[in-house]
């Protein structure tokens, strides 16, 4: 480990995939956020999933290992020594989700041996493979992994609750600190061509989402949902993966290919996001959804499933819109309700954005950062 005394920090992140999703831009809005207090490293297990770099200001210190061993594959001993001994050089190791465990796992086996800096682990929530039910072995792995973590942070009640029962962590162990956003710049007005080959039309409405394009957002839930909407009603789904013909195909067999719109990845939600005159999630799993803090900071009312932290989150005057996981029809009657009221749209919204100003503004979350790194290292940032 390196002498926590001399010169900036050195920190390594290791990420299951560092594209621009919510974790990652939280990252980048932390990073950025400690400014020149710390250096970074960053690896990503999915080498050419790198896009959220793009983010990071030009003004802080980072770089992108290429010889570091790779995070994902058999978790041989030879191979969780190389991890190991390839964080020696650092001050604070950073891990997140699933994809980075074997470096956690890696942490525990040989930090004594070897002196390692202290390691705090993140996790957002789950893909498809766990979005019901958490694995067995999965679960008995982070239990072992996460034995001699500094913390484990989580952004949700539901996930404090998994890591404190199903992964058996010590209670002192586990920070749960919401996600936040600049609240401030969602409040601006957005930019009428901030969307790539897409100009709002006079009389048109739009619903709007941003989400990675993956099977576990079931977006084609909402393409269906909006086929039952008048014609004067679009949806924008902002993102990439996967999953992108498949909601291309969905939306022609359902003859609204022309009122279903996908602009590809949002550099810059603040610009955009208020176009929108509702915000809708289809997901069969989140935590703590970074868009709809966005959604609501922008004056949006949210019609999505009760998954994760979502129904404490919005408004009060929002909560008849959050509605049960998985019912299609429970959510098509919420945006249809919505989609008729436009008073209703608008009082839902201010009450949204007063609530993410109070709750989720990012100061809080980045001054709750900044302590439990610092601790970790024991040393100011």
């Amino acid at each position: 480990m390196s002498n926590p005394g001399a010169g900036v920090p050195r920190v390594l992140h290791c990420h299951s995939s560092f594209s621009a999703g919510g974790k990652e831009l939280r990252c980048v809005q932390l990073i950025n956020a400690f400014g020149r207090n710390l250096s970074h490293s960053i690896v990503s297990g999915v080498p050419g999933e790198m896009s959220a770099g793009s983010r990071i200001s030009r003004a802080v210190q980072v770089d992108y290992p290429g010889d570091f061993p790779r995070l994902q594959g058999s978790p041989t001993p030879g191979r969780l020594l190389r991890l190991a001994r390839a964080m020696k050089s650092y001050d604070l190791v950073l891990t997140y989700n699933w994809g980075a465990m074997d470096a956690v796992m890696a942490h525990t086996l040989f930090s004594d041996a070897l002196g390692l800096p202290p390691l705090i682990h993140h996790e957002d929530g789950f893909n498809e493979d766990e979005a019901g039910k958490r694995k067995l072995g999965r679960n008995w792995y982070r239990r072992i992994g996460l034995g001699k973590a500094a913390g484990l942070v989580v952004p949700s009640e539901q996930l404090e609750g998994i890591a404190l029962v199903d992964w058996q962590q010590p209670i002192g162990r586990v920070k749960r600190i919401p996600n936040g956003i600049d609240t401030a710049a969602f409040a601006r007005p957005p930019q009428p061509d901030g969307l790539r080959g897409i100009v709002k039309r006079e009389g048109e409405f739009w619903i709007g989402t941003l989400a990675g394009l993956r099977r576990v957002k079931r977006l084609d839930a909402l393409v269906r949902a909006v086929s039952t909407l008048p014609e004067d009603w679009h949806l924008v789904i902002a993102g990439q993966g996967p999953e992108k013909d498949a909601i291309r195909k969905e939306a022609e067999r359902l003859e609204i290919s022309h009122r279903v719109h996908l602009p590809g990845q949002v550099d810059d939600p603040a610009r955009i996001v208020g176009l929108f005159d509702i915000f809708a999630l289809s997901s069969q799993s989140e935590q703590f959804p970074i868009s709809v803090v966005e959604a609501m900071a922008a004056g949006l009312p949210v019609a999505a499933p009760a998954v994760g932290d979502i129904a404490a989150m919005v408004a009060e005057e929002n909560a008849p819109f959050v509605v049960a996981p998985n019912n299609e029809s429970a959510l098509a009657e919420a945006l249809q309700v919505l989609a008729h009221d436009a008073e209703l749209r608008i009082a839902v919204g201010d009450a949204n954005r007063a609530r993410a100003r109070a709750q989720f503004d990012e100061k809080r979350m980045i001054d709750s950062y900044r302590r439990l790194y610092a601790s970790a290292m024991g040393r100011e940032i």
